[in-house]
């Protein structure tokens, strides 16, 4: 069989299984399955697939049948400039979150040496993006999950940043070491009774422990939020990721515990995504 008509009917059975990106999806399943890019794989798709390939191929499209997500089947997702190993021990990265990069880079554009702390690394794509724009920043990551460590270790390695990266598998609440000049984290901020309502892409398949906030969404925030303020230093920046309809709630977590709101930042889609405060009060 050809490359061209294989691509064709695996992007007419996504279709019919309501997949948007039936045809983007099976011609990066290809890429994987000849480990070509996708632009090498449709120059070359009048040439013939053997059937070894061709079962994996479809074993591949199964999975995505099942509404898998495309990352965890291929195995890595692109972030910011980089590209990163995951697996679905790990969230996968989202667009949005790029703008926790693009607010460090802007506060921080004129400093160096600075200390920061991540809660919560995951896949390490938004402490290792940081690192890797800015050489002589230090940063620690925490994670309750092992194998997120690992991942982050992987990824770290590969970047080589790990050099200036320090990882230790913890909750926010039984760490208490350092004092730093900036904490961010993506936590988990869907409400316990939203869950059921995501796509059956992240439901599914992407780890609960990452998305589940709690009965009102917001019970891993209040942790992060109370533990930072005895972990940062005065006139220290915390930036958190949020759901859209979290902002009030959240600005008065963080008044209550001595931060000041410099602003929240709206994604591309106009949401409320991520709050910057300073530490005022000790």
């Amino acid at each position: 069989m050809k490359i061209e008509t294989a691509i064709k009917n695996a992007y007419l059975d996504l279709k019919k299984n309501n997949i948007k990106t039936a045809l983007l999806d099976s011609e990066i399943l290809m890429s994987k399955v000849l480990r070509k890019d996708r632009t090498n794989i449709l120059l070359n798709s009048e040439k013939v697939i053997s059937d070894k390939d061709y079962i994996y191929f479809r074993e591949l499209i199964s999975s995505r049948l099942r509404n898998k997500p495309i990352a965890y089947l291929t195995g890595k997702k692109s972030f910011w400039k980089y590209e990163f190993e995951i697996n679905d021990k790990v969230l996968i990265p989202r667009p949005d979150t790029e703008l926790i990069i693009e607010q460090v880079l802007k506060i921080y554009k004129n400093k160096s040496n600075i200390n920061f702390l991540e809660v919560g690394v995951g896949s390490g794509c938004i402490i290792l993006s940081i690192l890797k724009e800015k050489k002589s920043f230090l940063g620690k990551g925490i994670d309750l999950s092992k194998d997120c460590i690992n991942i982050c270790k992987n990824n770290a390695f590969k970047l080589k940043v790990d050099d200036r990266l320090k990882l230790i598998k913890s909750d926010i609440d039984n760490f208490s070491s350092g004092k730093y000049d900036l904490v961010i984290s993506n936590p988990p901020y869907v409400k316990k009774l939203d869950l059921n309502k995501l796509d059956k892409d992240v439901i599914n398949y992407e780890p609960r422990l990452a998305l589940d906030g709690g009965l009102d969404g917001l019970s891993k925030i209040r942790k992060i939020i109370k533990k930072t303020s005895e972990l940062i230093k005065l006139n220290g920046k915390l930036i958190i990721e949020i759901a859209n309809d979290q902002k009030i709630m959240i600005k008065n977590i963080l008044i209550d515990n001595g931060f000041y709101i410099n602003k929240v930042v709206k994604d591309l889609g106009n949401n409320n995504r991520c709050v910057i405060s300073t530490k005022i009060n000790k």
